[in-house]
């Protein structure tokens, strides 16, 4: 089994291949080694050896594979003859340029590398390192010189004058800082321009202890954040009589031009040098290197002759065992595609002469049974999509239906196949805009669609996303595709994921300044009111009092804001609505409304968060509170038992609910109230909805509005008692 797999074709490529990547990235990491003396002195010799060895398991890979070519040769097997005569042409093709490219590439080398190294360069080289060296000496020399004269000129001036003296100084000199300090290291005063640091810098103890003994200190040091500076530091006067002597310390900039041009002569002198160590080494590295390319090139000419010629011969040999296999009947080999030139049509060929012969015996069975498992599977499909499907015919007339698209439209689609869209536009006037969409993209040139249609009906709105194409032509012309879904919670739970996201932003950067605004107008009426007189000590608290009220206001909303936002864990319990019902209303007795409730007896339980449910209640009556015309309202509560659900509804008798915010009405900041934030009824969806319920609105015929909660009955109902049906007022 092993020595098959080294026979197999694909496993001598893979290894020819392997071979060939390892001979290639050692050459290329011979040829950077020479940049480093110290990787060449190290990663040289290891790499040479590891070059030799793939090189010997190159040849030996040929070696085999030319053995058995002769061997096949003397058998006269079928293409032996034409592979040696192609590997003979390669190997021909190869040497001839590859030795010439080599000689001459050699001698190129040669004598460039020495072209390299010439004394003339090397003196250049010293000199421009050695001029840089003195050009610097010099102008250390020069600025200390410089700042000595300054000193003289801080004689007698004391140190309250001090920094007005150091900026004329340095006004004069081009110092880019002048610090005086104490002898201690205490900053005096200090002048710099507007590109010098707050805090100056200050010099190191080492310069401090160099001055104490009487020699000054000149030097180039780096300065955090402004580049490399010379730093002079000598020994000043003191301000008076009797008093120390102080230090001065000058900071030069240096240009930096300047600092590049000696960096880049220093590297040059220094990359030259290790050139110069390298000539030899560099020689020898470029002659061996390219001897392995050569050899290289040389074995990969050979290789290239046993693999194109064994895929060239490959063909011809299958095709005659195919075709004894035919003659013997067997129409089922499969010749393997191994090139798409001449021979691998003449494959493909065969092969399809093969395939139509078992083809044409079964053709007409299996296009039957294809048949039907597509229309089987294609009904069945269609009837538990959740999407609308509808096709209609080239006179727009309705061809099919699913039931998902009877569901969505509201209408028994069924009955009306064959009907043209425009009598279902009018039998059913709230389908209008959705079979004018229809009719509009149809009119168009051919090709894909998609567009969101708005359905209106009874206190419902739908958005279906509508998509349509044209189905291949058929002998009666062509038909149409529409499939559509309803998106409207989608879409609604995206606008109230944006809208949750606004409110927890306003309420986080609203709330932080509130607390400071009230806690300075509170301090200041505290503070400033006994001691103003009676008008401007009134105006005073009128004015406070209004920022504090204000205040107040602005947290109510801000409060609005992150309920609307929150989404705590609910803790959630059987309740009993009626019970909690007539716990929230306890708690509005005595105000100006007038409540009543049409409570159903023997409610059962609902699973919700008590505190959450407590809130929403509060909303409602909040709501219907401030939607009374007058002085006196009057609301009513009702609740009654539905399959699955338990539905209370809150009415008012107010305005009603605006026709133009109807469907609208739950969205965040959407509010008839002057300075309402249009958040209560948001709250309340979103807690109708985290318990699993819903909420709607209508406007009832005799005046008011009406909104409707519906809550999912608890799984588990503890033991309770039920309040006695009651219609009572408070």
């Amino acid at each position: 089994m092993a020595l098959a797999t080294l026979k197999h074709p694909r496993f001598g490529l893979a290894l020819m291949m392997a071979l060939l990547a390892l001979l290639l990235g050692s050459l290329h990491l011979m040829s950077n080694v020479t940049q480093s003396s110290e990787q060449f002195s190290r990663l040289y010799l290891p790499l040479l050896a590891l070059n030799g060895v793939a090189l010997v398991a190159l040849s030996a890979l040929i070696v085999t594979n030319l053995a058995r070519l002769l061997r096949q040769f003397r058998q006269g097997v079928a293409g032996s003859r034409l592979t040696l005569r192609m590997m003979l042409l390669f190997v021909t093709l190869a040497v001839a340029p590859v030795s010439v490219v080599f000689y001459f590439s050699l001698g190129f080398l040669h004598r460039s590398i020495d072209s390299w190294f010439d004394v003339r360069i090397e003196r250049a080289l010293d000199d421009a390192l050695e001029l840089s060296r003195v050009s610097l000496d010099a102008r250390l020399s020069e600025l200390l010189n410089q700042t000595a004269r300054l000193v003289l000129e801080l004689e007698g001036a004391p140190d309250g004058a001090a920094l007005s003296v150091l900026n004329e100084l340095r006004a004069r000199s081009s110092a880019g800082e002048l610090t005086l300090f104490t002898q201690k290291g205490r900053v005096i005063a200090s002048s710099g321009g507007e590109f010098s640091s707050i805090v100056p810098d200050t010099p190191g103890e080492a310069i401090l202890l160099q001055l104490g003994k009487g020699q000054n200190y000149v030097g180039l040091d780096p300065i955090r954040d402004t580049g490399l500076h010379v730093r002079v530091v000598v020994s000043a006067p003191p301000g008076g009589a009797g008093e120390e002597r102080r230090v001065l310390q000058a900071l030069f900039p240096v240009a930096a031009r300047q600092s590049e041009l000696a960096a880049g002569v220093q590297a040059q002198v220094t990359q030259y040098k290790r050139l110069a160590y390298l000539r030899q080494p560099l020689k020898y590295t470029f002659t061996v290197t390219l001897s392995l390319v050569l050899a290289l090139s040389l074995l990969s000419a050979v290789w290239a002759a046993f693999f194109s010629t064994r895929r060239l011969v490959a063909p011809i040999r299958d095709l005659a065992e195919g075709t004894r296999a035919v003659a013997a009947g067997d129409y089922t080999l499969r010749l393997p595609l191994q090139s798409r030139d001449e021979l691998g049509f003449l494959v493909m060929s065969f092969n399809d002469m093969t395939q139509k012969i078992a083809r044409a015996r079964d053709a007409l069975n299996q296009s039957q049974q294809r048949a039907e498992g597509q229309r089987a599977y294609l009904q069945a499909l269609l009837q538990h999509l959740s999407s609308g499907v509808l096709t209609l015919d080239h006179q727009q007339r309705l061809r099919t239906a699913n039931a998902a698209a009877s569901e969505l439209l509201g209408i028994a689609l069924d009955d009306h196949a064959g009907t043209p869209l425009d009598t279902i536009a009018e039998r059913h006037p709230r389908l209008a805009a959705f079979i004018a969409t229809l009719r509009h993209h149809l009119a168009a040139p051919a090709g894909e669609w998609r567009e969101e249609v708005i359905l209106e009906g009874a206190g419902t709105r739908k958005i279906l996303l509508c998509r349509g194409t044209a189905l291949p032509a058929t002998e009666s012309g062509g038909d149409y595709l529409i499939v559509f879904d309803d998106i409207t919670a989608l879409i609604q739970a995206q606008r109230d994921a944006a809208w949750g996201e606004v409110a927890r932003r306003l309420a986080h950067e609203f709330k932080n300044p509130l607390t400071p605004i009230q806690l300075s107008a509170e301090r200041l009426r505290h503070k400033y009111l006994k001691t103003l007189d009676a008008g401007e000590g009134e105006l005073l608290d009128r004015l406070t009092h209004t920022i504090v009220q204000q205040v107040e206001v602005m947290k109510d909303m801000v409060n609005a804001f992150a309920d609307y936002a929150r989404n705590p864990p609910l803790q959630t319990r059987p309740l009993d609505l009626n019970r909690l019902i007539n716990e929230v209303l306890d708690l509005y007795r005595g105000q100006r409304a007038q409540f009543q409730t049409r409570l159903e007896a023997g409610l059962p339980p609902v699973e919700a968060d008590a505190g959450r449910l407590r809130q929403l209640l509060h909303n409602l009556i909040k709501n219907a509170l401030e939607a009374a015309p007058d002085s006196r309202a009057h609301i009513t509560l009702e609740t009654h038992s539905l399959p699955g659900f338990v539905e209370l509804s809150v009415r008012d008798h107010g305005p009603g609910i605006p026709k133009e915010i109807m469907a609208q009405l739950f969205e965040p900041y959407v509010t008839t109230k002057p300075r309402g934030t249009g958040l209560g009824l948001a709250i309340v969806k979103k807690i109708a909805e985290e318990h699993g319920g819903s909420l709607s609105a209508e406007n009832p015929q005799d005046g008011g509005a009406r909104l409707v909660l519906r809550l999912p009955v608890s799984a588990a109902a503890p033991d309770m008692q039920p309040l006695p049906h009651e219609a009572r007022t408070l």
